[in-house]
């Protein structure tokens, strides 16, 4: 007997290889509009939230044109003009593609605009496999958990029976808003330490290893123990 019966994903940084695009996206934007250039570091933590939200994090109170060139130039670099490649993590696919016929229901809830995610399910062929998607320009971004929220009203989950998979502090942080549960992946953005804190129910290494984490973890109503480590 399944554990859980909707699967909520992240996309950059947990089935997409794509900090780098991203990074290069909000360098190029920055850049055009005559901004103080921010360290890689700063530009990767941001991964996960909402444009609006980043940019107030990263440009704390610049007014509201400011804020609107930085939206516009980054979607122009990011839809139009940028050639960084990304790709999705080795295995990906494959396990979407063996959870969908398990009968999981499959969802994403993404920082990504809604173009950006159409751009990449459409490029990626995965489109098909998920039964909703939110972004955070449709709704609040994370770490609120109205994507959430809506992902299991529109296709009937029980919190207790959602597992949201990420790796940003802000998936764990909406999970926990949402009441649902959460698992964590070390690959990505943010470091383990920083998604521990937000107790998980496990961390993987690998995106091939979540069927069978979902195996080991499959008794209906197991409380399984918070991960220690990734």
């Amino acid at each position: 007997m399944q554990r859980f019966e909707l699967l909520v994903f992240d996309w950059d940084g947990t089935l997409m290889d794509s900090e780098a695009r991203i990074v290069a996206c909000l360098q190029g934007a920055i850049a055009d509009i005559g901004l103080p250039r921010k360290e890689v570091a700063d530009l990767r933590n941001i991964i996960g939230l909402g444009l609006a939200e980043a940019i107030e994090r990263l440009f704390p109170g610049s007014d509201a044109a400011t804020r609107q060139a930085l939206v516009e130039r980054y979607r122009h670099h990011f839809l139009v003009a940028d050639p960084t490649p990304s790709a999705l993590f080795e295995g990906a696919a494959e396990v979407l593609h063996e959870l969908a016929a398990q009968g999981y229901l499959l969802a994403v809830a993404t920082g990504k605009g809604r173009r950006g995610l159409d751009k990449v399910l459409a490029e990626t062929g995965l489109g098909p496999l998920f039964h909703a998607t939110r972004c955070a320009d449709e709704t609040f971004s994370k770490p609120h958990p109205q994507m959430l929220l809506e992902l299991m009203e529109h296709l009937g989950a029980a919190p207790q029976a959602t597992l949201m998979i990420g790796d940003t502090e802000y998936d764990m942080e909406m999970a926990r808003n949402a009441r649902t549960h959460a698992l964590a992946v070390s690959y990505g953005v943010h470091h383990p330490e920083r998604l521990l804190r937000h107790g998980p129910l496990g961390c993987l290494q690998r995106i091939g290893d979540l069927p069978a984490w979902l195996r080991d973890n499959a008794a209906s109503g197991l409380h399984a123990p918070a991960a220690q480590s990734c």
